[in-house]
């Protein structure tokens, strides 16, 4: 048992916590835009809804980053390596901003504001890919593939504005919204398991 708890390195699993908060919050935030995109109909319920899963699995990063104090770095822990991470991570989320800002700019002098969305949503999706072998998770490959493949069929095949319940909606941020909601909060809940699992076998 001594050498298994050895075997995990503290930021490896500070790392996997911190990955679900982002997951928490970026999700709710992207529920947040699907609700925006119900233009008021029926959203009361789903903002409770939305907050209460983000505050969930929020929780579950934040008891995971506090378990993670009970471990040690082992002797063979590559400290450069780790360091190397966070600078590329940093990169990475600083270029997906600057992107995100670079095409919200566009979108708003172009007076085609409901393209944002989807189109930031595909900067995401993309920004998933570098970080999967950056972080060795195999499951990011999946959800920038997802995310990404959701906005392009939404701005494909999705009609930019509905009716639903003889309510206007804005198609576009109701269908990537939520979906790349469920996307992120499920990816969140994968990493969570991997961190408990972590824990558990220490």
């Amino acid at each position: 048992m001594r050498q298994l708890t050895l075997a995990i390195p503290r930021a490896a699993v500070r790392g996997t916590s911190l990955g679900v908060i982002f997951m928490a919050l970026f999700g709710t935030l992207w529920a947040g835009i699907g609700i925006g995109g119900l233009q008021g109909w029926g959203s009361t319920g789903l903002v409770i809804a939305a907050v209460l899963i983000g505050m969930l699995l929020l929780s579950g990063g934040i008891s995971l980053f506090a378990a993670s104090k009970r471990l040690s770095e082992p002797a063979e822990f590559d400290t450069h390596r780790w360091k190397r991470v966070w600078i590329w991570f940093g990169m990475i989320f600083t270029i997906e901003g600057v992107a995100i800002g670079v095409a919200s700019a566009i979108c708003t002098a172009t007076n085609h504001f409901n393209l944002l969305f989807p189109i930031m949503a595909i900067i995401v999706g993309v920004h998933f890919i570098p970080l999967a072998p950056l972080f060795r998770t195999k499951s990011h490959y999946v959800t920038g593939t997802l995310q990404t493949l959701l906005a392009i069929v939404t701005l494909l095949f999705v009609p930019e504005h509905a009716t639903l319940g003889g309510h206007p909606v804005i198609a576009w941020w109701l269908v990537v919204g939520f979906g790349s909601a469920l996307i992120l909060w499920a990816t969140g809940v994968k990493v969570w398991l991997i961190g408990r699992r972590w824990m558990i076998t220490r």
